[in-house]
């Protein structure tokens, strides 16, 4: 089997200079890869294919047979680095905590630990008999966040 490390590694070195990077690589017990990558700004489908071949060369299919599929991470696919967090400021995200509650909220900022939601929920406003919607700003480590997605509103 194949090392994703090193077709990663392959890849860090295509990509290297460029505004893509990897996103992570799957790697199949019957050597099917999966490499996924992102971009600031779009990835085209010639990139995914000049990447694809770029690494290909890298590595002998006499040694070791394999199959290689370069793709981009998916919009609404989960984000897994903290550049794809970092892409994202400043827009809506779906966050699903690991205690099971789902925050649609906009993403105002990113650091290694850390991410910072603002969203509007409902409190008790001192004064006011029903609930009113407030702002909330608040901070969660990655530790307490299950998964982040990019929240796309068809409204």
């Amino acid at each position: 089997m194949i090392d994703p490390k090193k077709i990663i590694a392959a890849a860090e070195r295509r990509l290297a200079g460029s505004d893509m990077f990897v996103v992570g690589c799957n790697c199949s017990p019957g050597n099917e890869i999966e490499l996924l990558i992102d971009s600031d700004s779009s990835v085209s489908i010639d990139a995914c294919v000049e990447l694809s071949r770029a690494v290909e060369a890298e590595f002998d299919r006499d040694a070791e047979d394999f199959s290689l599929t370069v793709a981009s991470a998916g919009i609404g696919s989960e984000l897994r680095c903290l550049r794809q967090y970092r892409k994202l400021v400043g827009r809506p995200v779906e966050v699903l905590l690991a205690s099971g509650v789902k925050i649609t909220a906009r993403l105002d900022e990113v650091d290694d630990e850390s991410l910072t939601l603002s969203y509007e929920e409902k409190q008790a406003v001192e004064g006011k008999k029903r609930r009113q919607l407030v702002r909330v700003t608040r901070r969660y480590p990655f530790a307490e966040v299950k998964s982040t997605r990019e929240y796309l509103d068809f409204k």
